[in-house]
This record gives structure tokens, sequence and C-alpha cells, in this order.
């Protein structure tokens, strides 16, 4: 069990740490700090044991585990208001989707010896607030722990075990191919999902068709992931800019080479196209990466 955690920022993410480490027994006492006047009304309504602090400061030197659950904007401030007062007992990390910018960051800013562990735990939604919390979202989930050269592997082992007690599934990797994998496997879909609904209704304005009363499974499917907290996402794409610049290039060459299949009525290679595609949805459900149910389980 850990003595003291302090979560740093008490959105979807924060706040369901905040109920699972209760939920769980796994922290002898939780503290929260949060900015946001709205949010600490609603954080004060979850039935869980925890304290919200106001100055932080003072009980920073006395933390074992400090989760930064905010945007990732925000990660330089608060690192620098922390850092005089964090002790070499205390494991130090976040749960952004980007991880190389931050890792400089805190390497930059922090003093020699503390340990800055970062995290991700693959568990997020398109809702945001702590009212969406919820103890079991981490429940069979991945969450990446990234290892550099100089990482404490007691530490490693500290962290790994607590995310485990959430109910994470852990893997450890580097910050540069963890930045890699999620700008393709996260950051392109979400990419993708707003320019699509853009030009959703930038044609909707054009033509002057009631085209979203219209909306079929795909559009809807993307509008979901495009009603994502847009703070966030800014922040992911600033941060992780180059990986996603490069699976960009990437994703235009594809697009245009199925524009010159469609006009030139290229079946054979089309077809061929679309099966590659199917065999990669059976292979992620084959991996228990999503659920074989029509309408995605909805019904």
């Amino acid at each position: 069990m850990i003595n003291n955690l302090l979560i740093i920022g008490c959105g979807l993410i924060g706040s369901s740490i905040l109920r699972a480490s209760s939920k769980n027994k796994i922290a002898k006492n939780i503290f929260v700090k949060e900015k946001s006047i709205t949010n600490i009304k609603k954080i004060k309504k979850i039935k869980s044991k925890f304290k919200i602090v106001e100055n932080f400061k003072n009980i920073i030197s006395d933390m074992d585990l400090i989760i930064i659950a905010t945007h990732l904007s925000e990660y330089e401030k608060i690192i620098v208001s922390i850092n005089k007062k964090l002790s070499h007992k205390t494991i130090l990390t976040d749960v952004g989707s980007s991880k190389e910018n931050n890792y400089k960051i805190a390497k930059k800013k922090l003093k020699r010896g503390i340990s800055w562990i970062s995290s991700h735990p693959i568990s997020g939604s398109e809702v945001s607030g702590p009212e969406h919390g919820d103890a079991n979202l981490f429940n069979d989930k991945w969450c990446i722990l990234i290892k550099e050269k100089k990482t404490d592997k007691n530490k490693l082992k500290v962290l790994s075990k607590f995310w485990k007690k959430l109910g994470s599934k852990v893997v450890i990797m580097d910050a540069k191919k963890h930045d890699i994998i999620f700008s393709l496997t996260s950051h392109l879909p979400h990419l993708i999902a707003y320019n699509l609904i853009q030009t959703a209704t930038e044609f909707e304005k054009r033509k002057r068709y009631n085209l979203l009363n219209f909306s079929a499974g795909g559009l809807r499917d993307f509008s979901r992931i495009a009603a994502s907290n847009e703070i966030m996402w800014r922040d992911i794409f600033f941060s992780n800019k180059k990986n996603i610049s490069h699976v960009i290039d990437l994703f235009i060459k594809n697009l245009k080479s199925f524009k010159r299949n469609i006009q030139g009525n290229n079946n054979k290679v089309i077809i061929r196209k679309l099966k590659d595609a199917k065999k990669v949805r059976q292979k992620i459900i084959k991996l228990k990466q999503d659920i074989n149910k029509p309408d995605f389980g909805r019904n």
C-alpha cells in the first residue's frame, strides 16, 4: 500500500484514479489538487475517502506518489512549482498521451535524483470531467510505462504494481517508441475525425443539405471521437507534432492512391485494399482490443 498519493488535476482520468485507488485500498491517504472551482464542486460529490488541498506545496515532500493528470500544456508550470519540495523517495508520474516532449521538460526542470516515470493509461473517453470518472475505467486496459536509461528499476516496479492494482495490464517501452506508435493508433484517428466532421459541416453549408440528419454509422462514430476535449487534443497534436506530421503525410499518400484507384475503376486493387483492411479489423478483435458485435455492441 502507498502511504500518501497526490493527484494533480481531477478530470475524467484523475477522478477515476481517485475512485479506483479508494475502492481497491491502494493508498492510505489520497490528496487531490484541482484548480477548477466547477470541478471541485463535482469532486466533493465523489463517495471516496480523500482530501482536497489548496496549498499543496506544503505536503509535496511527504508524498510517495504524485500523478499529474492535467492537460499537457500545464506540466512545465506544475513541475517547476513543486520541484524544490520534492523528496527523493517520491515517484512523479503523469497520464498524458505524448511522452518525448514531457520527458525533456522533466529532465530539464527537475532537480537531480527525482524519479520521473511517465504513465499512459489507454482508457480515455470522448467525455471529460470528474462526473464521468469510473473506478473500473482501467480494468483490463493497457497502461504504458516509460522506461529510459536512468529510470529507477525499483520505483518502476512500484508504479507498475500500482497500475496493476487499478486493474491495468502494464507494458513498458521508451518514450520515442510510444510516441511513434500512438501517433498512428490514436492521434491520427482523432485528427481524421476532426477533419471529417469539418468537411461534413462545410459540405452541408455549401450544398444547403440537412446532411447531419442522415448521419450514417460511419459519420456518427467519427463524431463521437471528434467530441473529445479540444484543449487536450490541441496539446497532444503540438507535443507530438513531428510523428503526427509524418503519419499525416503517409495517410495523404494512401488517400491519393485510393482516389486514383477509384477514378480509374481499378477493381482488383480496390478489392485487395478493402480485404486487407477487413483482415486488420479481424486481428484487432482476435487481440481482444474490441468486441465482435454488430454496431460495436451498442444494442
